[in-house]
C-alpha cells in the first residue's frame, strides 16, 4: 500500500452495423465448448469504467503536478465519488456509442463531432456537480482539447477493444485454465491487458484506501484520495507476478488458499520495499512509514498487514474473473 467492468446490444468492430455486440465464437474442443460466451456483464463493465476513470483522473492530475512543481513523486488525485460518476457516465456513453449505426452515412460526424460533444458535456457536468451551489467552474481551452482527445480515444480505441471481449460466467476456473494451457480458442486476455488491468486496479485500491483514511483521520468528507503514477507499475507488475504464482500453486500443485496466502504477502512486502528503495534514491518515493510502528526503513510496516492479506485474497478472485474473460 503505497499511500494508499449484458444488457446493452454490442457488435464486433468487424460488423458493418458498427454497434458493440460481439460475435459468437465457434465452439472449440474443450469441455467448455457447450457454453456459449456472452457479452461482458453490466457489473463488469461498470467496474471497468469506474476504474478506468480513476486512472485518467490520476494520470492527468499527476502530469499537471509534474509540469507545475517538477515533483518526481508523480502524485495524482481522484475519489470514490468520481469513480462512481465515471462508471455511470461511461455506461451512458456506451449506449450512445451503440447508436453510431444511425450515423452510418456520416461516420466522421459521429466520431469527431457528436460523440466528443457528448463526452465533453458529461465531463464538464462531473466537474461542476459539487460546485453548482457556489460557482461554476470554467473549462479552459487546454482542458477542452484534452477532453476532445480522450473522446477520440474512447470512440476509436476503448470501445473497439471491449467489442473483442467475451465472458464465460459458469465455466470453472480449473477447466478454463486447462483449456488456455492447451491453446484452445478463444484466447484468454493477453499479458499486457492483464498488466494494465492490475495497474488500474492498484490506482483504485490506493484512492479508496487514502480517501477512507482521510475521512477517518482528518474528517475529510470530500473523500479525496491520492496515489502515484509509480503505483501503476508497482501494482501492475506485482499482481501479474502473484497471478502467475496463483496459477502454478493452485492448478499446478493443488495448494489451498491458506498455503498460498503467506507467499502472496511476502511477495507484496518484498515488492513494496524494493520499489520504494529504488524510488527513494531519486526522491520519487511517495510513501514514508517512519512514523508508523513496526516499520522497516520507513518503506514497509506491519501495520498494513491486514490490508495486504485482504488484497491478496481479492487477487485470487480477480484472477478467476479474468480467466473467464476471453478475446477473439
Amino acid at each position: 500500500m503505497a499511500g494508499r467492468w449484458r444488457d446493452s446490444p454490442r457488435l464486433s468492430s468487424r460488423d458493418q452495423a458498427g454497434s458493440l455486440k460481439t460475435a459468437v465464437v465457434p465452439p472449440g474442443d474443450s469441455e467448455e465448448a457447450a457454453e456459449s460466451p456472452q457479452d461482458l456483464p453490466r457489473w463488469m463493465r461498470l467496474y471497468l469504467y469506474g476504474m478506468h476513470g480513476v486512472t485518467l483522473d490520476v494520470l492527468l492530475s499527476s502530469l499537471q503536478g509534474l509540469f507545475n512543481k517538477k515533483d518526481p513523486k508523480l502524485v495524482g488525485f481522484s475519489s470514490p465519488y468520481l469513480c462512481v460518476m465515471h462508471a455511470l457516465t461511461h455506461f451512458a456513453l456506451e449506449k450512445i456509442y451503440t447508436q453510431k449505426r444511425c450515423f452510418r452515412a456520416r461516420p466522421v460526424v459521429f466520431h469527431f463531432v457528436f460523440y466528443p460533444s457528448v463526452y465533453i458535456g458529461l465531463q464538464i457536468l462531473i466537474g461542476n456537480v459539487n460546485t453548482l451551489a457556489e460557482q461554476v467552474r470554467v473549462v479552459s481551452g487546454t482542458q477542452l482539447a484534452v477532453h476532445y482527445i480522450l473522446a477520440l480515444y474512447f470512440s476509436q480505441v476503448f470501445h473497439r477493444g471491449l467489442s473483442h471481449l467475451q465472458y464465460r460466467p459458469s465455466s470453472s476456473a480449473d477447466s478454463l485454465w486447462r483449456s488456455l494451457r492447451s491453446g484452445a480458442r478463444p484466447r484468454g486476455l493477453p499479458g499486457f491487458a492483464r498488466f494494465l488491468f492490475f495497474g488500474m486496479h492498484g490506482f483504485l485500491d490506493e484512492v479508496l484506501f487514502t480517501s477512507l483514511f482521510n475521512l477517518v483521520e482528518k474528517s475529510d468528507r470530500t473523500l479525496g484520495g491520492h496515489t502515484s503514477l509509480w503505483s501503476f507499475l508497482i501494482y501492475g507488475s506485482c499482481s501479474f507476478a502473484v497471478e502467475k504464482l496463483y496459477f502454478q500453486l493452485r492448478f499446478g500443485r493443488g495448494w489451498g488458499t491458506l498455503r498460498r496466502l503467506p507467499i502472496y504477502v511476502c511477495v507484496a512486502y518484498a515488492w513494496e520495499f524494493s520499489w520504494g528503495l529504488v524510488l527513494r534514491q531519486f526522491g520519487a518515493c511517495s510513501w514514508d512509514y517512519s512514523h508508523y510502528p513496526h516499520n522497516f526503513m520507513g518503506l514497509v510496516t506491519l501495520l498494513y498487514l491486514p490490508g495486504w492479506v485482504c488484497l491478496s485474497l481479492y487477487q485470487d478472485v480477480l484472477s478467476d474473473v479474468l480467466l473467464r474473460v476471453q478475446s477473439f
